[in-house]
């Protein structure tokens, strides 16, 4: 019997042998050293001028083309093929391939408009990429596990192997979108960064001394590449804002119950004291626009019944253009959070709140000062209920086959502990609770003195203290995690990059504690030069129509700044 080495080195090899020889790179990369980023006119070169238009057209600009017979869907479907094994092959960042099956679905698409004279859908032609916790038939969803690896979901014989598929992957479909890959993420899901012993480890193509992130590092080394116009991740404890930051991209964490995660893999299913939300990653807020009203077309809430009956509400993205378009009167009011307390970021990362903060001022919106309930609470009472089974889960899919815990996840759960009991479960969740409500009132709170009459109308905070990662260096996620207790809408703002010049260290700074002395001490400004640097943009539950205004109307203003 094979062992987890030999079965993970099997699986990626099988993966690999997918790509089409004719889209195989000529030769070796070169070391970080010689080329860390690989993105832009690096990635071109092995490209058409055709497929380059292609693939970098947002989401929105092919659905102009495909809705209209005026590109063919097999042309942009085998362009983004293309383009996506290129970065596959640079970065590791996809777990399943699945390029003939999108090819043929998009031959199906074409002859579909042929005969009708009209587009199967709102997505007609668009490709998605999904992270490896989304059933697709036809591929395995092995989300990093070796012991998953010809089974479902680490069972065999259950009859659902490569047939069952997610309801969403069934919307998506039913919408006009063509699926092609899934991508990659660490075992467990439990990780700001993306490495398992199957693909191994995915780069940051922008730097590649540094995390693509996670735990859906693959959907964000991929849409920044552009080998894919628009993808979906999810989102326990940052999973989406994370890699979306590293990665120079937008992206929205919904609330819980706003999109569906029916019938998706995930660790430590049945913790429903935090949801893990899935949700879209983009080169733009149109993009994100689009895949989430097309989704909320389908009613995901007759079908999945953690699911809130919220249609896409146009009258929330018009209430925000109403306060900007009505001139001195009309002021948007942003919270700013510079860190929680407990860790101080990055200098690009203090430098990009700045630019954000000069932004809106410049735009003749008004700042304020945030000082809510103690982020170190609700930090606890996360990491308790990510604790809630003493890791039993994660341990035991990776015994299956024996496998090793990578190191960014043996922090947290390198170590078996003993569960929590009912009783002990029911106290926290009473605490969590209390926090919400705690928190929710500060907001309310905040109606006194913005000068609008009205509360905050969001949060500008960092989500990472770093612009990425380096390897095995993911040391806090507090400032990611707490949105995920308080479930709020939240999406990520690309602001600029990494300019060694300018963000240089801080010297004599004395940090506050230990983990903060880690973070001050992993930044190399010769290092981080270049990487994405973003911030996140906070409105209140089930306020995503509200908060993807904002958030392109910040983004329109700061102009584009890297493709």
């Amino acid at each position: 019997m094979a062992n987890w080495k030999e079965l993970g080195e099997a699986k990626r090899d099988s993966v690999n042998a997918l790509i089409p020889k004719a889209w195989l790179l000529p030769t070796p990369l070169p070391p970080p050293t010689e080329q860390r980023d690989v993105t832009g006119k690096y990635i071109q070169q092995f490209l058409t001028p055709r497929e380059i238009e292609i693939t970098e057209t947002d989401a929105v600009g092919i659905i102009k083309n495909t809705t209209t017979a005026t590109w063919k869907a097999r042309e942009v479907a085998e362009a983004f093929c293309h383009r996506a094994a290129l970065a596959h092959q640079m970065v590791h960042c996809l777990h399943e391939i699945f390029f003939e099956a999108a090819i043929n679905d998009a031959e199906l698409l074409d002859e579909y408009y042929a005969q009708h004279g009209k587009p199967l859908g709102p997505l007609h032609g668009l490709p998605i990429s999904l992270k490896d916790q989304f059933h697709v038939r036809g591929v395995e969803t092995t989300m990093g596990y070796v012991g998953w690896i010809g089974t479902f979901e680490g069972k065999k014989g259950t009859g659902k192997e490569k047939v069952y598929e997610s309801e969403m992957v069934t919307e998506l479909r039913n919408l006009g979108a063509i699926l092609f890959c899934k991508t990659s993420v660490p075992h467990t899901l439990m990780a700001g960064e993306t490495i398992n012993n199957i693909i191994g480890y995915t780069w940051n193509p922008k730097n590649r001394h540094l995390a693509a992130g996670g735990s859906s590092g693959g959907e964000g080394a991929l849409i920044r590449l552009k080998g894919s116009p628009v993808g979906f991740g999810t989102d326990i404890g940052g999973s989406i804002r994370i890699l979306a930051a590293f990665n120079g991209l937008y992206g929205i964490r919904p609330s819980s119950g706003r999109l569906p995660y029916e019938g998706m893999a995930n660790s430590m299913d049945g913790q429903n004291s935090i949801l893990s939300v899935v949700g879209p990653l983009a080169n733009s807020i149109g993009a994100l626009k689009l895949v989430i009203k097309s989704l909320l077309s389908q009613q995901p809430w007759l079908h999945d019944p953690l699911v809130a009956k919220i249609p896409w509400r146009d009258e929330k993205e018009q209430e925000v253009l109403d306060i900007v378009k009505a001139g001195n009167g009309g002021q948007l009011v942003f919270a700013i959070m510079p860190d929680d307390g407990f860790v101080r970021p990055q200098p690009p990362i203090r430098r990009a709140l700045d630019v954000v903060v000069k932004t809106i001022e410049k735009l003749g919106h008004k700042v304020v000062d945030w000082n809510p309930p103690a982020h170190a609470r609700c930090n606890e009472l996360v990491f308790k209920i990510w604790g809630f089974d003493g890791g039993e889960d994660v341990h035991t899919a990776l015994g299956l086959p024996g496998e090793p815990m990578c190191a960014p996840v043996a922090s947290f759960y390198g170590i078996k502990k003993e569960q929590y009991t009912a009783s002990q479960i029911s106290a926290i969740n009473v605490l969590k609770r209390q926090y919400q409500k705690e928190y929710m009132e500060y907001w309310n709170g905040t109606a006194s003195h913005t000068g609008t009459g009205r509360p905050v109308d969001a949060i500008i905070s960092p989500l990472a203290p770093f612009a990425a990662a380096r390897p095995d260096m993911y040391d806090y996620t507090g400032l990611s995690a707490w949105v995920n207790l308080l479930d709020y809408s939240t999406a990520v703002l690309p602001v600029t990059l990494v300019d060694k010049s300018i963000d240089v260290v801080d010297v004599g700074y004395t940090p506050k504690n230990p983990t903060d002395e880690k973070i001050h001490r992993s930044y190399d400004p010769e290092l981080y030069d270049g990487a994405h640097v973003a911030v996140q943009v906070i409105g209140r539950r089930f306020q995503e129509e509200k908060v993807l205004t904002i958030t392109e109307i910040l983004g329109d203003a700061l102009g584009k700044h890297v493709v």
